[in-house]
């Protein structure tokens, strides 16, 4: 498998894209196709210690770079030789089985739309990070790729994360939860309530595990497998438990260092501490799959270190192997409210 990564991408580029390839080929066995600046990456490989590029690594050359204070909706588009676009074209064109990139999500996302195309029926492409739970984590599908949906788009958000919690996370029949403010079916707005409806139908259809709406609380924990939510709910509820998780480790790192007593407990939990912490890291989760686009494509933290894009490349493999797309594919019949409105994306598909 040869997975394409931006080297550009990212607040720690390339050094971080570099490390985490080279990981990446020996833990994983791919092939890696860094794009970018070529004798600035050239430079990012002799730091460690790699003078000739190995077998199964390549470098194709982009002189631009999308930077984070560029216009995300045309980045890509003006800047045609940046390590983005340039990426993108190779996945597009087939010469690579999915993308892995730190740089900026909107222009990311803006160019997997236009450039690699959603899959044909897909309304939306969608963000979809396993978020940790009580449950050993759960998708959480939108997080903020369209802060505004429709309940059509929700219906495929419940079905597209569906596929990836049971293909990605081996969750038989996953569960589907609809985010909102009360289990009710009569909680929350037009749009929940509309979702509500169509979930509820498709659940009726044997089509998906809809178990009902669930409430934040319940979801962290881990009430559900899949989260469905607008992007704006989904980007507020990971905010959120991004925010909890930092208080947390932070709070017990002063409560671990007031006395003697509570350093030895700390020593003492040493094994405990780390597993907790490693289920916080962003680094360890790698990335997140944009899900929707006709070929893999996977969106890195832009403060990814060479661990964090390691980790998302591995993301990428199992993206890739999973068979997700061709899930989503065979099913999108199920996935719309009429003919028309897919006969509309067909030219984007």
């Amino acid at each position: 498998m040869r997975i394409i990564v931006d080297a550009m991408g990212g607040d720690n580029a390339p050094q971080a894209p570099v490390q985490g390839a080279l990981q990446a080929m020996k833990e994983y066995g791919v092939e890696i196709i860094l794009v970018g600046r070529g004798e600035v990456i050239l430079e990012a490989l002799r730091k460690e210690g790699v003078a000739e590029l190995p077998a199964g690594l390549s470098i194709t050359h982009a002189d631009q770079v999308v930077e984070m204070c560029d216009n995300p909706a045309t980045a890509f588009k003006e800047k045609k030789d940046s390590s983005l676009t340039v990426g993108l074209n190779l996945l597009k064109n087939g010469e690579g089985d999915a993308f892995v990139s730190a740089g900026s999500t909107g222009a990311l996302l803006s160019g997997a739309t236009l450039v690699v195309k959603r899959i044909k029926g897909i309304r939306r492409a969608a963000m979809a990070p396993v978020v940790p739970t009580a449950g050993g984590g759960s998708v959480l599908i939108d997080c903020g790729a369209t802060a505004e949906g429709t309940p059509e788009f929700l219906l495929q958000f419940a079905f597209m994360g569906s596929y990836y919690a049971e293909r990605v996370l081996g969750r038989p029949e996953p569960k589907v939860g609809l985010l909102n403010i009360g289990a009710e079916p009569s909680k929350g707005t037009d749009l929940q309530r509309e979702a509500y409806r169509l979930l509820q139908k498709a659940k009726e259809e044997g089509r998906i595990n809809f178990v009902g709406n669930v409430e934040a609380r319940e979801a962290v924990q881990g009430a559900v497998d899949v989260i469905v939510a607008d992007g704006y709910s989904g980007n507020i509820f990971l905010k959120a438990v991004e925010g909890a998780g930092l208080f947390l480790t932070g709070e017990m790192k002063k409560m671990f260092k007031k006395s003697l007593k509570t350093k030895i407990a700390a020593l003492l939990m040493k094994d405990g501490l780390r597993d907790f912490k490693k289920i916080l890291d962003s680094n360890e989760v790698g990335g997140t799959a944009l899900v929707g686009i006709s070929k893999p494509v996977i969106k890195a933290h832009g403060s990814s270190n060479g661990r964090a894009i390691q980790n998302a490349i591995r993301q990428a493999v199992e993206f890739k192997r999973a068979a997700i797309i061709e899930d989503i594919t065979e099913n999108v019949e199920h996935m719309r409210l009429n003919a028309h409105s897919a006969a509309a994306d067909g030219n984007e598909g």
